[in-house]
């Protein structure tokens, strides 16, 4: 197992390389193809400060081009995921900032989102504790979400005066969970329990606190033995299939399939399936 992180850099052959130093925003490790992404300030219930953010963006950037990362898993230490922007690092701050300032940090956070949504692995978040405010972001911008029945997730925007609609969550959330329900936690702010997270759809799967990582990062290695190119495409079409009429999309998915077919996973599955055998994918 590696343990990576800092400003990544691309290295010959598209492999992607982190220097090697100790981390100081989360923990960042790979062990046969699934990258486990651990924020890790727990006396604080994992809060996100600049750097924070800044270091997450670009680490999900570089990993577009991490040919050895096949899933990711995204949790928090010390039985929190995370409780968003820090108080002290991040919303004392911004009262002294001007508009400037303010909106060049708005992107810069919007910026983690779109760099998750665009990075080709399925990202698996492992929910425990307090998901709040930007935490609740990560959690939603991740494409699979495990929680425990312990867990509570609030986007608290409007707690402290400002609207809902932040990082993306007014796009993201009503898709997920459906617009009547989202409206009802943007306006509110309010937590969001486990086992109702599960029943509403915002969790595919409630787990036993002390085997949720082992059950987050089992299910992303099964991802990770599977046909990687072909989960990259999916992800692909789920994200650009919402800005499409169906009949565009209908044409962009009859493309993408035709690309699939070409890959050597799709003759692996045939010759396996021909031969009574489990298919062998590799990902090209």
């Amino acid at each position: 197992m590696r343990h990576l992180t800092g400003e990544p850099h691309q290295l010959p052959g598209n492999r992607t390389a982190l220097h090697d130093h100790q981390p100081q925003h989360f923990l960042f490790s790979v062990e046969a193809g699934v990258a486990t992404l651990t924020l890790n300030r727990p006396e604080r219930k994992n809060p996100l400060t600049f750097d924070s953010y800044a270091e997450l963006r670009d680490l999900f950037r570089a990993l577009a081009y991490a040919e050895d990362v096949k899933a990711i898993v995204v949790t928090g230490a010390g039985e929190n995921f995370c409780s968003g922007g820090d108080v002290h690092d991040i919303i004392g701050p911004l009262t002294k900032l001007d508009m400037p300032g303010l909106l060049a940090f708005t992107r810069m956070t919007g910026d983690l989102v779109k760099a998750m949504r665009a990075c080709p692995q399925p990202v698996v978040a492992a929910i425990d504790g307090v998901c709040a405010g930007a935490g609740a972001i990560l959690a939603l911008a991740s494409d699979i979400r495990y929680g425990t029945a312990r867990s509570k997730t609030a986007f608290l925007f409007t707690r402290v005066g400002l609207a809902g609609c932040d990082m993306g969550a007014c796009a993201l959330l009503p898709r997920v969970i459906g617009q009547g329900r989202a409206a009802e936690l943007l306006y509110t702010g309010r937590s969001l329990g486990g086992e109702e997270a599960e029943r509403w759809g915002f969790f595919n799967r409630l787990c036993a606190p002390e085997s949720l990582l082992a059950d987050a990062q089992g299910f992303a290695a099964a991802l990770a033995a599977g046909p990687t190119f072909a989960h990259g495409m999916t992800k692909k079409m789920l994200q650009q299939e919402w800005n499409m009429g169906v009949d565009d999309a209908i044409e962009a998915e009859a493309q993408a399939q035709a690309i699939c077919m070409a890959t050597n996973d799709f003759h692996r599955a045939y010759h396996a399936f021909v031969a009574k055998e489990k298919p062998q994918f590799k990902g090209d």
